[in-house]
């Protein structure tokens, strides 16, 4: 995926490497600032039509992501094709939405 190699560019270059551990505890934190923007704007869920989001947090995100990815040898793109596939599998199966695990 061309964003996960952008990313290890990025990482490498500025020497800010990360054992996935944690990579994935810096997900999470960033994955809270956008549950933040979401709590606050929607007034603790009260207004959920008011829901936004910061732009530049939902890429703080992505960058965290696709770091752990990295950091994991995981292929992010890769990845994201088997968890396709897994929806679909679950669609056809089940005839449900593809939420969950």
């Amino acid at each position: 995926m061309e964003e996960q190699r952008r990313v290890a560019a990025f990482v490498e270059r500025h020497d800010i490497e990360a054992p996935p551990a944690f990579r994935l505890l810096d997900l999470v934190s960033e994955l809270g600032e956008v549950a933040k923007n979401a709590t606050e704007s929607t007034d603790y869920g009260d207004d959920p039509e008011a829901l936004t989001l910061d732009s530049d947090e939902v890429g703080d995100v992505l960058f965290a992501l696709l770091a752990l990815a990295d950091s994991a040898d995981i292929d992010a793109g890769d990845a994201l094709d088997e968890a396709l596939a897994k929806y679909e599998r679950r669609i056809a199966e089940n005839d449900t939405p593809a939420s969950g695990e």
